[in-house]
């Protein structure tokens, strides 16, 4: 499992290493490495707070924060000569899934993170995709629904080893359904990671 806590929480370095299998993030990264970005997370933060992976490019920033592709690459290109493991979430609104932009999107995000970096420096990175009409709404892609979508973020990539992970309403229910498909490499979870119960369903569900 993976932790993305507020990096307020500088706490979670005080309680020592991680056990095996378990990671700690940070949920977003500043446009620079460091410097004068207020309010923000730079590199330098992330690994003093013992942080092996940082998240990028959610909804809500590009939504509630104006974030675009090109500060999503900008914070991507950041993390990877930090050394950290970026999780780039993409994902396509109600109305351009009902305009049948899904592609156009989807693909347009991940092209935009990846521009200018080499491919052997983007293979360290791990993609998420949330639908955002998905997400925190109790409605859920169905499991056909992000496979096809998954899959085409892979054959865009060329990577079979990439990781891809869906993120959208993922539920102790719809779990193991969602964790069987062929190009979905886990979930990332988000309201239901605030109920211990629901999590580990969720959890054993991977497994």
């Amino acid at each position: 499992s993976r932790r993305l806590p507020a990096l307020h929480l500088l706490g979670t370095r005080a309680h020592g290493p991680c056990r095996q299998r378990h990671w700690t993030g940070g949920p977003e990264h500043a446009l620079g490495a460091a410097g004068s970005f207020t309010g923000e997370i730079s590199s330098d933060m992330l690994l003093a707070a013992g942080c092996s992976y940082v998240l990028l490019g959610h909804s809500e920033r590009r939504q509630f924060c104006g974030e675009d592709d090109s500060q999503v690459n900008r914070k991507l290109v950041c993390a990877l000569r930090a050394g950290l493991c970026p999780i780039v979430c993409v994902g396509e609104t109600l109305q351009e899934r009902e305009a049948s932009r899904i592609e156009e999107v989807v693909l347009g995000q991940v092209g935009g993170a990846l521009a200018g970096i080499e491919a052997s420096a983007a293979s360290a990175v791990l993609w998420a995709y949330e639908p955002v009409w998905a997400i925190g709404t109790g409605v859920t892609a169905t499991a056909a629904q992000a496979e096809e979508v998954h899959a085409m973020i892979r054959h865009f990539l060329d990577a079979d080893e990439v990781r891809i992970q869906y993120g959208g309403s993922v539920k102790p229910e719809n779990a193991a359904e969602l964790f069987a498909q062929d190009n979905i490499d886990g979930g990332l979870i988000g309201g239901a990671a605030l109920d211990a119960g629901q999590f580990a369903a969720i959890v054993k569900a991977a497994l």
